[in-house]
């Protein structure tokens, strides 16, 4: 365990899972292709781009996966209870819950890759 100091002055605790993530099995779910969200946004006269903000501190962790990513510190033993962003499958893991949060709308008025969000439509008043 690291604690670095980030731009805004802030800190961050940096644990290294490298080890964990080497044997974990990778989640094949697919993300989507960048060009494909760029295509179906094309031609929208309204765009309003938003970005999840702390988005894998929103994820409560896998009650038996906690044990795997304790990390000891000179004041005990810790462990994260919503999901780090360094785990293997944090990405894919956010994008399928993203895709099931929004699925009705994917495609037609939201397009997501991971943490970032698209809302389009026509005109002003649609996107109202």
């Amino acid at each position: 365990m690291v604690v670095v100091p980030k731009r805004d002055g802030r800190w961050i605790v940096c644990v290294d899972y490298t080890n964990l993530n080497d044997i974990y099995p990778n989640d094949s779910f697919l993300l989507p292709q960048i060009d494909q969200i760029v295509d179906a946004i094309t031609g929208h006269g309204m765009l309003s781009f938003l970005d999840a903000f702390f988005r894998y501190h929103q994820i409560p962790m896998f009650h038996p996966d906690e044990e795997k990513i304790t990390f000891v510190t000179p004041q005990g033993l810790y462990y994260y209870r919503v999901m780090s962003f360094v785990l293997k499958n944090a990405s894919t893991t956010y994008q399928r819950l993203m895709k099931k949060i929004f699925k009705s709308l994917i495609g037609r008025i939201v397009e997501v890759y991971i943490d970032d969000i698209v809302v389009k439509s026509k005109t002003r008043v649609e996107h109202v």
